[in-house]
């Protein structure tokens, strides 16, 4: 189970441009403590330093017990070394000497400002895993609309200090009527700038900035999939086979578990289909099936090992999800073929 409680999401994620596209799914005024962490506009810069990265992470050596001449002595392990923050007595993570570990008000602020220009608008920053993730969401000020659809153009930076992910930078799209991350274009392979955590590891803002593009470039890349999409009827004996397919089991089994598994994913997404204000209305297109499967990927699908928002925004970064609705569009076309 991960640690990201109800209070540490309402506290520790700082969500912008509520104004435009409401709160956040997690959003609890209860569990946010002595101040609110969503914002009408733009998220400030200087609250992401003094609420989320108000701390340094430091390298501490490690030590081995041992037991010499009846006496538990310790010794320190060559190459080896431990990430904590300054603030707290948590392992973040263990690395050998040639780790280098980023500051997260470089990697994720001013390198992210150094590559997009001055003045930019953040749309959401947060920490996870104790601070061991942190991530800062870059947005358009002015939501998109095409064919009903409204949705917000990003670049988000994330970094790590536990191994999990190397520096990372992206782009996306998170439709407004469901708080629900879609990749830059749902026809074209996902941009991504990353760099390793290794002491010869240099940024160049210009290198980044040329492989993700501009925010504008984004909104254009995304609104002519909606045009394709929303245009693109889906029968409903399509969408009954698109289901057979998403949601197939062993029928071989020797327990119903399977059969049982895939027939709650079908009624669920059956159910987004004909009932969910985030689905139904672009039932009947191919918008609408992707709609559901990627709802139903953020909302509904069992989460095991991890928070759903860390989940979604792992997802996010690491192209799983991207992937994910490519896979839906391959399935799409072929029972519509």
């Amino acid at each position: 189970m991960s640690s990201e409680t109800m209070e540490w999401l309402n506290q520790f994620t700082l969500i912008g441009f509520t104004d435009k596209r409401g709160n956040a799914w997690h959003y609890r005024e209860a569990a946010q403590g002595g101040e609110p962490n969503h914002y009408p506009g733009a998220v400030p810069v200087a609250d992401i330093t003094r609420r989320l990265f108000n701390f340094q992470l430091v390298e501490r050596p490690l030590y081995v017990p041992m037991m010499v001449d009846g006496e538990i002595t310790y010794q320190v392990v060559e190459d080896r070394k431990a990430i904590m923050r300054n603030d707290a007595n948590d392992v973040l993570g263990i690395f050998k000497g040639g780790y280098q570990v980023n500051q997260y008000t470089q990697s994720l602020l001013n390198d992210v400002e150094e590559m997009l220009g001055e003045g930019i608008e953040i749309g959401s920053a947060g920490l996870l895993k104790k601070g061991a993730v942190a991530w800062v969401q870059i947005e358009a000020t002015d939501t998109l609309t095409v064919n009903g659809v409204e949705f917000r153009p990003f670049i988000m930076a994330a970094d790590s200090c536990d191994g999990s992910l190397a520096r990372t930078y992206n782009k996306g799209n998170t439709v407004v009527v469901c708080d629900n991350t879609m990749a830059a274009s749902l026809s074209s392979a996902l941009a991504t700038f990353k760099m390793k955590h290794t002491k010869n590891a240099k940024f160049n803002a210009v290198t980044a900035r040329d492989a993700l593009g501009i925010i504008e470039e984004i909104g254009a890349e995304f609104s002519a999939d909606i045009e394709m999409l929303t245009n693109w009827t889906v029968t409903d004996a399509e969408w009954a086979k698109f289901l057979d397919e998403v949601c197939k089991f062993d029928a071989e089994a020797k327990t119903t578990r399977s059969a049982t598994i895939a027939q709650n994913k079908r009624d669920d997404l059956n159910n987004l289909w004909e009932n969910d204000l985030r689905v139904k209305p672009w039932a009947g297109t191919a918008f609408g099936v992707v709609q559901a499967t990627n709802t139903y990927a953020h909302h509904i699908q069992t989460v095991r090992g991890a928070n759903r928002a860390e989940r979604n925004m792992l997802n996010s970064i690491t192209g799983a999800t991207e992937k994910a609705d490519a896979e839906t569009l391959r399935v799409l076309e072929l029972v519509t073929a």
